[in-house]
């Protein structure tokens, strides 16, 4: 009796919305049609929010990002007002009642992690612009609760760590053969490669960028034993077509950070530890700076310009003479060290780059593509941008999240026993290495497209030290449990 009268209820409601909604749409008031969206987002939100979080993360490549809205900020749909209604509640929850796991409060990526964001939140008061940098801050807040607070607990079942990369990946590759298809009709040329992957994407570095960090988990599903002979084919598949769009993409940002990370992944083979790979970092760039006059005048030298040609494309990286984006790259350098020379301690305010820099170009280091209206984006750095806008703690505490990251990494693929969680652990470490190589020559973490991944990777790394770091001690122990019973 009761299931029927709630099936009565359902058809009662589902003739009611048919009525409405084509009396809405007669008067050609199309917005009706997203109810059965909304109550849908709304009832996992409220009855399986895992569930949603995961449904954001398979809408993400999907996603349209709109430009210039009122106060600098763009807004990406459908996910950001999802993940905005997520983080609210997840501050409501957290009013109510603490649900927080005090081992993730405790792990050393989450003090990093809360450390920036508390320098962010200052530098916002003392943000030139403090309306801009509140909304940087706001944004920055929703990817980070959400994909990284409650993703430790969405991974707390192992199956969904594997879930959020083919997530991801799947819709990615719907991306990737609209984005060949729209590359074909224009015969693969390396000039239309820079857009024809709009509106889903800006241009071909962050799709790039995306490409690389995905990368290693491909790789991992085309080898892993544990399934089937018909996934692991699918997931080789998907692998061809990940290098197909990497080459035609364009992307040398994208292909540097594919080759330091099979670098790391020998130093890893060798069993370096992280500490002295740390050392030898620093001593290379103390080095750097050493001779950086010899290094640049070796660099411009080098008069390559971007070509369809592979070779030559790669050898554009380095050409610091002729090579426009090569150069308004360091024109945006260059301005961003000016802008943080006259403002070294709190920077000029979370994203207020674009808005600040155009009076400390020079104009000698202007190219075709520079602007005087500061209107074309960032300081394309996830280094740089940070210490012109929040100044040295902004840059120092960001670098933080990343060495605490890799150091967990390294620590977990070194120590972890279970040698599938330990090759997960390698390509999310990895992918995850692939994105901050590309953050030295782009900055991408303010758009849901690449923070998702980004902050996730973080989470899978930090969910697997806590929840399944003694994977298989476990399940021996369990086994052995079992048997003494029986």
């Amino acid at each position: 009796m009761l299931a029927y009268k709630n099936i009565k209820w359902v058809l009662a409601l589902s003739i009611v919305f048919i009525v409405i909604n084509a009396v809405c749409t007669y008067f050609e008031f199309y917005y009706f049609n997203l109810v059965p969206a909304v109550v849908l987002i709304v009832l996992l939100a409220l009855f399986s929010l895992d569930k949603l979080i995961l449904l954001v993360v398979f809408l993400t490549p999907f996603a349209i990002n709109l430009q210039n809205i009122e106060g600098g900020l763009g807004l990406s749909l459908p996910t950001e007002p999802i993940i905005f209604g997520i983080m609210l509640l997840f501050i409501f929850k957290q009013l109510h009642q603490n649900t927080l796991d005090i081992k993730v409060m405790k792990h050393p990526i989450t003090v990093a992690i809360i450390v920036n964001l508390v320098w962010i939140f200052i530098t916002c008061i003392t943000s030139d612009i403090p309306i801009v940098s509140f909304k940087f801050l706001i944004s920055r807040l929703w990817f980070v609760i959400v994909f990284y607070f409650l993703g430790t607990q969405l991974f707390k079942n192992y199956k969904n760590i594997k879930r959020f990369d083919w997530l991801y990946i799947l819709p990615f590759t719907v991306i990737i053969f609209y984005t060949l298809y729209e590359h074909s009709l224009m015969g693969f040329e390396e000039t239309p490669a820079n857009y024809v992957m709009s509106p889903f994407y800006n241009d071909h570095t962050i799709y790039g960028a995306i490409l690389a960090m995905f990368f290693p988990a491909l790789i991992f599903f085309t080898m892993n034993k544990k399934y089937s002979g018909s996934i692991k084919f699918a997931a080789f598949i998907l692998l061809c077509i990940f290098i197909v769009a990497l080459i035609f993409s364009y992307t040398r940002a994208a292909w540097l950070s594919l080759a330091v990370a099979v670098i790391v992944y020998v130093l890893l083979l060798l069993k370096i530890k992280f500490k002295y790979l740390m050392f030898s970092f620093v001593g290379v760039s103390v080095l750097a700076l050493i001779y950086q006059t010899e290094i640049v005048m070796k660099l411009e030298s080098n008069r390559q310009d971007a070509s369809q040609d592979f070779n030559k494309h790669i050898e554009s990286i380095s050409n610091i003479s002729t090579d426009a984006s090569n150069l308004e790259r360091l024109n945006r350098w260059n301005a961003a060290f000016r802008m943080f020379a006259e403002r070294p301690v709190f920077g000029w305010g979370p994203g207020t780059y674009s808005f600040e820099y155009a009076p400390f170009q020079h104009a000698h280091e202007k190219t075709i593509i520079s602007t005087n209206m500061g209107d074309k984006g960032n300081a394309h750095s996830e280094y740089i941008g940070p210490l012109c806008e929040s100044g040295v703690m902004g840059v120092l505490t960001f670098i933080a999240i990343v060495i605490c990251t890799l150091s967990t990494g390294f620590r977990l693929y070194y120590t972890i026993k279970d040698n599938e969680t330990k090759k997960l652990v390698l390509v999310t470490l990895l992918g995850f290495i692939t994105y901050i190589v590309h953050g030295a020559l782009n900055d991408f973490l303010d758009t849901d497209k690449a923070s998702i991944p980004f902050w996730g990777f973080v989470a899978m790394l930090v969910a697997i030290d806590i929840y399944h770091n003694n994977k298989k001690e476990i399940a021996e122990e369990e086994e052995m449990v079992s048997a003494s019973l029986n």
